[in-house]
């Protein structure tokens, strides 16, 4: 290990020199990462839904479709349009009153259901079909092209449209949450830390290791674009911590090493051993996510464990050259720390440590009910502004048509029409059921079979499979649509069990399905993996199960809050921000009980060393904490994204809490249960030091408090 530290020392300059080369190769690795903006695709392959939309894909050579909403536009012009509209790519085709009928024969002679489904009003019903999947490149270019072709008078609406919408807006902001996190990390480092100049580069480091990281994701194939969104600016908020400690630990090795490159290859080996164990329970946070079925916390998962892995290695090798190299420039710009000293603040927590018991036996219930009734919406679009063409659009659909949804169903073809026709009957008695369009349906009173043109059978009838389109009043996520999915299955399973209800609305009732498991596994999961990594760390077996319950009480007075502040959370958020807390701010409670098990071996009392643990962890641990937050909380403020918004406010938010948990109820903790934890752990008793002191151990029965 000291080799190491002296091999960074003397390559310092081919170090930075490799650095920047490598930004080359990780840049082209990012521009050729592809962003995935649909989140349904990571539900599991194998549930019904998904199969059934790799079925309309590759079968009926169309994965998904638009509700195109037109008014006050004549018929000829519409026509035109559509016509228009069939030319851009990967559309497949059209359909509205026009492509089944002439135009010159009135949509009186459609029967009510069906006339009331097309036509409301001077608004006409369009329904354009892609040949490209849902999210497809090629899908969301077509909806750019159809915008450009429709005016003022014609809205887009449907999945598709809100990819796009998503996708465009995203994309713009990105860029700003990295500027907003540097500016606001910059501001507190800047007055916390004890020189002007090392926190640029402290983000000059870092910012080389996000520049690898994402461009490493070339590796992937592609990633979401919430992990796009948050990779960069949490990255640099849970690995700050690395290199505020390399930095203490060099200014501590300059006091005794006259030579700063001897000082530099020490305080790298010192480091060394300390970021590896902090990095350790903010991996394992991570790595946790990857047991969701519910896919998306993989590729979060997958991207954050790596960001934390090339953090460290960033803090060991090109910020120790980049301050060797500027040394002299951030010796004259050292300035005193603006933080004041703990001493009095920590002698009166620990002096008083009975209240903070109280508080905490008092806001317990209230957090845990809280935390435990949230409510959590699943519709992607509510994540996104109003004033987005795609929600117009959706709201110029339930307006005039009071259309919330579309379902599909794909059956076998070669079931009798009759039985079809009776199905059909059956599903538009359902509850909430506007209209059911698809061959047989037309076919009869409304529409003779000769009368259907062959485009429209071909997109309805493949020979293998029937498409039928089944239009809803109820919005997608709700308890409505899914108690109508739920009666419509029962009702397809009558006349085909092989058959399949798809589309958003059956997607998201198995997302609410899938993620309310993956809710508990992913917590019971990272609970598990940091509590064996304190076991490990302090070989104890009564500290894990106490600094997790410590952190875990901090976060359920962060997830408790939304309760009682009336706001709804984006399902992802129930899912990850307990784990991502838990793993990046456990480290507070284990950087001030490794301080107290120094000091209780060197035979302080419990309350002496309670006391000095806290004094000389509380400025770090707040230092860490304002660094989070800075990192978070400016783009939950911005971001127009509201998954993205709520995921940063929560984790800024939860940072804080994490925070005053640790300095006002861990030292409690630590107190009250001193006789257990070193009657449960491997070196904190040292009968040596006892002696030397003239203390006596406690024992843990006959002291329970003092």
């Amino acid at each position: 290990m000291n080799r190491f530290g002296k091999i960074v020392v003397k390559c310092r300059v081919p170090i930075l020199i490799l650095a920047l080369i490598l930004i080359i190769p990780a840049l082209m690795g990012y521009l050729n990462t592809r962003t995935n903006y649909d989140i349904l695709t990571y539900l599991p392959k194998d549930i019904e839904t998904m199969k059934g939309q790799d079925i309309l894909a590759k079968d009926f050579g169309t994965g998904a479709f638009s509700m195109v909403v037109v008014e006050g536009m004549p018929d000829k012009e519409i026509s035109k349009m559509a016509d228009e509209m069939k030319e851009v790519d990967a559309v497949k085709d059209v359909l509205w009153y026009g492509s089944v009928a002439d135009i010159s024969v009135p949509v009186q002679v459609l029967p009510d259901k069906y006339r009331d489904a097309i036509e409301s009003g001077d608004a006409k019903l369009m329904m354009i079909i892609y040949s490209t999947t849902l999210s497809a490149d090629e899908t969301l270019d077509a909806i750019e092209e159809l915008r450009d072709i429709a005016d003022e008078r014609v809205y887009i609406g449907g999945m598709s449209a809100v990819v796009e919408d998503t996708k465009n807006l995203s994309d713009k902001e990105v860029p700003i949450y990295v500027c907003i996190a540097v500016i606001l990390s910059l501001t507190v480092l800047m007055i916390t830390m004890d020189s002007y100049l090392i926190p640029v580069f402290f983000l000059l480091s870092i910012g080389l290791s996000i520049i690898y990281n994402m461009g490493s994701n070339v590796f992937m194939g592609e990633i979401s674009y919430v992990t796009k969104a948050l990779a960069a600016v949490l990255q640099l908020a849970v690995t700050m911590d690395y290199s505020i400690f390399l930095w203490h630990s060099y200014l501590e090795e300059k006091e005794i090493y006259s030579d700063n490159k001897e000082a530099m290859a020490a305080a790298i080996n010192k480091t060394i051993v300390s970021v590896v164990g902090s990095s350790i329970t903010t991996v394992a946070g991570f790595v946790a996510l990857m047991f969701m079925s519910f896919t998306l916390g993989k590729d979060l998962g997958i991207v954050m464990a790596k960001g934390v892995v090339m953090g460290v290695i960033a803090c060991v090798t090109v910020l120790p050259s980049m301050i060797l190299c500027f040394d002299k420039a951030l010796m004259k710009t050292k300035h005193k720390p603006l933080l004041p000293d703990f001493s009095k603040p920590s002698k009166w927590i620990v002096e008083h440590f009975y209240i903070f018991l109280i508080i905490f036996a008092i806001l317990i219930v209230p957090a845990f009910y809280g935390q435990s009734h949230n409510k959590v919406y699943y519709n992607l679009d509510s994540s996104l502004p109003e004033s987005l063409s795609c929600i117009q659009a959706n709201k110029k659909l339930e307006e005039e048509f009071n259309m919330n949804s579309t379902h599909m169903i794909l059956m076998d073809s070669d079931i009798n029409s009759k039985e079809v026709r009776k199905m059909v009957d059956e599903i538009e008695d359902v509850k909430g059921v506007k209209a059911v369009l698809g061959t047989d349906s037309l076919i009869g009173p409304a529409m003779p079979e000769e009368m259907i043109p062959e485009n429209i059978k071909e997109v309805l009838d493949n020979g293998e499979y029937q498409l039928i389109f089944i239009m809803s009043e109820y919005k997608v996520a709700s308890d409505e649509v899914n108690a109508q999915c739920d009666e419509i299955n029962e009702i397809l399973d009558k006349y085909d069990e092989s058959g399949m209800l798809i589309g958003e609305a059956p997607c998201t009732e198995d997302l609410i399905r899938v993620t309310d498991h993956d809710f508990s596994v992913v917590n019971s999961v990272s609970i598990l993996l940091v509590a064996i990594i304190i076991l490990l760390v302090f070989k104890s077996a009564s500290l894990p199960v106490l600094l997790v319950s410590v952190i875990e009480f901090a976060i359920f007075i962060n997830m408790g809050i939304p309760h009682y502040t009336g706001a709804t959370l984006p399902f992802v958020a129930s899912i990850v921000i307990g784990t991502i807390q838990l793993g990046s701010t456990v480290d507070y409670a284990i950087l001030m009980t490794n301080k107290y098990k120094v000091a209780r071996y060197a035979g302080e009392s419990k309350k002496e060393a309670v006391t000095s643990a806290l004094r000389t962890s509380m400025g770090s641990i707040i230092v860490s904490a304002l660094s989070f937050f800075a990192a978070t909380f400016g783009v939950g403020i911005y971001s127009d994204i509201d998954m993205i918004s709520s995921l940063c406010v929560l984790m800024a938010r939860g940072a804080i809490i994490s925070m005053f948990v640790v300095v006002l109820l861990l030292p409690a903790v630590l107190r009250v249960f001193d006789g257990l934890i070193v009657h449960t752990s491997v070196g904190f008793r040292n009968k040596e030091a006892d002696k030397r002191t003239g203390k006596e151990s406690y024992n843990y029965e006959k002291h329970a408090v003092v």
